[in-house]
C-alpha cells in the first residue's frame, strides 16, 4: 500500500488534506511535524487505522531522510519555505516523490536547481499545488477544451474568510510581497503594468462585481506556450474589504520596501488584522473568463470554483490531483506545476464531488 507523509499534517492545511486523502483514496497517511503530541492527537481524531503519527523536523536533513524511507510521496503542507532545499534534498536522498502547497520563489529556485537530478532519479516533484497557485492554469487549460481558439483568458480570485488565523503562512505571504512584480500578458507579450492594472469580475449573486488588481503566479508564464493562440492573460486578486484593499495593502507594500526585514512580521499582522474586518458573505472563489472562437463565432467561457473555507479549497484540488497521480495518469518524472500536469475535466469533476462549488457557462457573443 502506498504511503503519503504529510509534513505539517496537523496544521490548518494538513488537517483537511488528511481527511480527504482517507476519504478518497486507499493510501496510508503519516501525520508529521515537530510536535509528536499534536500529531498523535490528530491521528486519534481521525479514527482510521491507515493514519499514523511521526515526529519530523524539516530543518534536519538526516532525520527527514530517515523519516521518508518507507514513504511514496512527501506532501509539504507546512510553511517551511526556509527549509525548502533541505526537504528537496531529503526526498531525493530517500527516493521519494514530492508535492508542495507553497507559494515561494526561493522554493522554485531550489527545485529548478535540482531538476536534472530529480529527472535522472525518475522522481516526480509537483509544486505550486492548491487553489492559487494551482487552479488558475488548470482553469485556463479547461477553457481551451471548450473553445476552438482561445484569444484571451483572465483569472481572478476573491478571498473573504471568517476567523482567519495568524500563522507562518502570513509571513510567507509577506515574503512573496517583498518579491512582488505584477505581470500581465498583453498583445502577445509579458509586460509590467505602468500602473496598478485592474479588471472587474462578477462573482455571482452573493458577492457581485469586484475589482481585481493584477498579481502574477509563475504557473501562468507557460500558458502562452501551452495555448499558442492566446494573446492576453493574467491573474487579478480582489480582497476582503475596501479598507484592506485601498488603505492597508499600499501601506504594506511601501513598508516592505522601506524595512524589508524588520517590517515583515508587524506588516503581516497589520494585513491579517485588516482581513479580519471582513463581513459576509464569507467565500473563497476563483474565476476565469475566456474569449475566443467556437464554430466560427465569437464565444465566451466562464468557470467559477468556490468554497466557504479557503483551507478546504486548498486541500480539495490537491487530493483531486493526487487521484490522477496515484493511478499513474498524471505522474511524470521531473518538476511540474500542478496546474500544468493535472487533467482539468477530471480534476474539476472530482473537486465538485468533494464539495467544491463549480459553475460554468458558455455563450456566443454578438458581433
Amino acid at each position: 500500500m502506498k504511503k503519503i507523509l504529510i509534513l505539517g499534517g496537523y496544521g490548518y492545511t494538513g488537517r483537511p488534506l488528511a481527511k480527504h486523502l482517507l476519504a478518497q483514496t486507499d493510501v496510508e497517511i503519516i501525520i508529521s511535524g515537530r510536535s509528536i503530541q499534536k500529531a498523535k492527537s490528530f491521528v486519534d481524531e481521525l479514527h482510521d487505522s491507515r493514519a499514523s503519527a511521526r515526529q519530523v523536523d524539516a530543518s534536519n536533513l538526516h532525520d527527514l531522510t530517515q523519516a521518508l524511507q518507507d514513504v511514496t510521496l512527501c506532501l509539504v503542507a507546512a510553511p517551511t519555505t526556509q527549509h525548502a532545499e533541505t526537504v528537496i534534498r531529503a526526498c531525493i536522498a530517500a527516493h521519494v516523490d514530492y508535492l508542495d502547497v507553497q507559494l515561494s520563489s526561493k522554493k522554485l529556485s531550489a527545485l529548478y536547481a535540482a531538476e536534472k537530478e530529480i529527472q535522472q532519479a525518475g522522481l516526480c516533484f509537483i509544486t505550486e499545488a492548491g487553489f492559487h497557485p494551482g487552479l488558475p492554469a488548470a482553469m485556463i487549460r479547461y477553457t481551451a477544451e471548450k473553445l476552438d481558439i482561445v484569444e484571451s483568458a483572465f483569472t481572478a480570485g476573491y478571498l473573504n474568510m471568517q476567523g482567519l488565523p495568524y500563522t507562518e503562512a502570513v509571513d510567507e505571504l509577506m515574503e512573496c510581497f517583498l518579491e512582488y512584480q505584477a505581470q500581465v500578458y498583453k498583445h502577445g507579450a509579458w509586460t509590467k503594468p505602468t500602473s496598478w492594472d485592474s479588471r472587474v469580475f462578477n462573482f455571482g449573486n452573493d458577492v457581485g462585481k469586484r475589482t481585481g488588481y493584477s498579481m502574477f503566479f509563475e504557473e501562468l508564464r507557460d500558458i502562452p506556450n501551452l495555448i499558442p493562440s492566446i494573446k492576453d492573460t493574467g491573474f487579478y486578486i480582489s480582497g476582503s474589504n475596501w479598507f484592506t484593499d485601498l488603505i492597508i495593502t499600499p501601506i504594506v507594500f511601501v513598508g516592505l520596501k522601506l524595512a524589508p526585514k524588520r517590517g515583515l512580521r508587524p506588516l503581516g499582522k497589520l494585513m491579517w488584522w485588516g482581513m479580519g474586518k471582513s463581513k459576509p458573505p464569507y467565500l473563497v472563489a476563483l474565476k476565469v473568463e475566456a474569449k475566443g472562437q467556437l464554430n466560427g463565432r465569437q464565444a465566451e467561457v466562464q468557470l467559477q470554483i468556490a468554497h466557504p473555507d479557503g483551507y478546504e479549497l486548498t486541500a480539495i484540488p490537491v487530493v483531486a490531483y493526487l487521484l490522477q497521480y496515484l493511478d499513474g495518469t498524471a505522474r511524470r518524472d521531473g518538476v511540474h506545476m500542478m496546474g500544468h500536469i493535472a487533467e482539468p475535466q477530471r480534476l474539476f469533476k472530482d473537486m465538485q464531488r468533494m464539495g467544491a462549488q463549480i459553475t460554468e457557462s458558455l455563450d456566443h457573443l454578438s458581433t
